[in-house]
C-alpha cells in the first residue's frame, strides 16, 4: 500500500510487526549493518539517487533487503513495496532543506522524505540500534514488539484506572440528582473524566495499531473498558446542555478544544461547553435515567422529558401524571413508576426486570 495521508495510524500500520517491511528492518538491525531504505518511485525519486544499481523485477522480501543492507548504499522500494529497483544508491536530497536530526543517515532520510513526499526508513549502524520512518515532516520510531506490549499494559492499567474514577463520579452525579442537591462541578468532572478515558483509549489503540496482530487480547480489554463512555458523556452532556445548539458536535469535539494538562480547570471546560454553573445548584431534565428503563421507545422518552422538563418532577411523579403523557398508557405508567420508586430508594437508576 502506498503512503496516502499523515494519518498516523495508518503509518504505523504499514509498518507494524507482521508486514514485511518491518521484518527487513528488524533484520537490519540484528545484523547491525544500517541502512537508508527509499519507498517509492517517480520523477522526484529520480532527481535524488545516484550511482549504484538497477535491479529487474526483483520481488521484496525481507532476507534479501537485509543483505543489501549490507553495501554502503541506499536501496529504492516501489510504493506498493513489492519490488526492490535499486541498490547501494548515494541519496542527494536537496541539502537546503532544514532538518532536527543530528546523525548523518537520519539527516539524509528527513531531507528524502520532504524532497520526494515518500516514505525513508532509516536504521542506525550497531550500537544505537533505532530505526525510524519519516513521512514528509512526521517521524515516527519503530519500537520493539516487547517494548510496545509493555507500553500497551501500562496504558491499559491507566485505562482501567480512569474507568474507575469515571464510574465513581458517575454515581457520585446520581446520587446527588436525587437528593436534588447536584451542582455544576458534578457534571463537569463526569465529562472530564470521560474525555480522559477517551484520550487514554486513543493513546492505546496508537499502541495496539503499531503492534499489529500481537495484541489483540488487549484491543480485547480496551474496548471493553470504553464501551458506553462516548453515551454516557452524550447522555450527561443533553441532560444539562440549556443553550440552543448551532452545530451537531459532540460533547469529545468541543472538549477538544481544551489540552489533556488543562483539562482540570473547570471554569474553561465550563466555558467551551457552553455551561453557565461551576458551582452552583443545577437540575439535570432525566435524559441519563431514562435512558436506563427497558424498551421504552424513544418517542415516548422525549415525550417525557418534553412533559416534565425537570428530572425531580419526572421523579416524583404519581401514576396518573405519567398516564398523562402520550405513549405511556397505564401498564407503562406503572412499570415507570415502579422504575421511579427504585432510583429513590437505591440512589442509582435501576433497570426494570424484563
Amino acid at each position: 500500500m502506498s503512503p496516502s495521508s499523515d494519518d498516523p495510524h495508518e503509518i504505523l500500520r504499514r509498518f507494524a510487526p507482521g508486514t514485511l517491511l518491518r521484518e527487513a528492518t528488524e533484520l537490519i538491525l540484528r545484523q547491525g549493518s544500517g541502512a537508508l531504505i527509499l519507498i517509492g518511485s517517480g520523477p522526484k525519486v529520480d532527481e535524488v539517487c545516484s550511482g549504484g544499481f538497477f535491479l529487474d523485477r526483483t520481488p521484496f522480501s525481507a532476507p534479501r533487503t537485509a543483505e543489501l543492507a549490507k553495501m554502503d548504499g541506499g536501496i529504492v522500494i516501489d510504493d506498493e513495496a513489492r519490488l526492490i529497483t535499486r541498490a547501494n544508491v548515494q541519496f542527494i536530497p536537496d541539502p537546503t532543506i532544514e532538518t532536527g536530526e543530528t546523525g548523518t543517515r537520519f539527516r539524509t532520510a528527513e531531507r528524502l522524505a520532504l524532497h520526494t513526499g515518500k516514505d525513508v526508513i532509516a536504521v542506525s549502524e550497531e550500537g544505537r540500534r533505532m530505526a525510524m520512518v519519516y513521512r514528509n515532516s512526521n517521524r515516527y520510531e519503530l519500537l520493539s514488539p516487547t517494548a510496545l506490549l509493555a507500553g500497551a499494559n501500562n496504558s491499559l492499567t491507566s485505562l482501567e484506572r480512569l474507568r474507575r474514577r469515571l464510574q465513581e463520579a458517575e454515581e457520585r452525579l446520581t446520587r446527588a440528582e436525587v437528593d436534588d442537591v447536584a451542582t455544576g462541578r458534578d457534571v463537569l468532572l463526569v465529562l472530564i473524566r470521560a474525555a480522559l478515558v477517551m484520550r487514554m483509549y486513543a493513546e492505546v489503540e496508537r499502541t495496539l495499531v503499531e503492534l499489529g496482530g500481537e495484541a489483540k487480547l488487549i484491543r480485547i480489554q480496551a474496548t471493553d473498558l470504553v464501551e458506553g463512555v462516548d453515551e454516557l458523556a452524550a447522555l450527561v452532556y443533553g441532560d444539562y446542555q440549556r443553550r440552543r445548539r448551532t452545530s451537531h458536535r459532540s460533547v469529545f469535539d468541543r472538549m477538544a478544544e481544551v489540552p489533556t494538562e488543562e483539562l482540570h480547570d473547570l471554569h474553561r471546560v465550563a466555558a467551551v461547553l457552553g455551561f453557565e454553573e461551576v458551582e452552583g445548584a443545577v437540575r439535570p431534565r432525566g435524559l441519563r435515567a431514562l435512558a436506563r428503563v427497558p424498551r421504552l421507545p424513544d418517542t415516548v422518552r422525549q415525550a417525557l422529558i418534553g412533559h416534565f422538563r425537570d428530572f425531580q418532577k419526572l421523579l416524583h411523579a404519581a401514576v396518573a401524571e405519567l398516564d398523562q403523557v402520550e405513549g405511556v398508557g397505564p401498564a407503562r405508567a406503572r412499570q415507570l413508576r415502579s422504575y421511579l420508586d427504585r432510583v429513590l430508594q437505591l440512589g442509582t437508576p435501576w433497570e426494570l426486570p424484563d
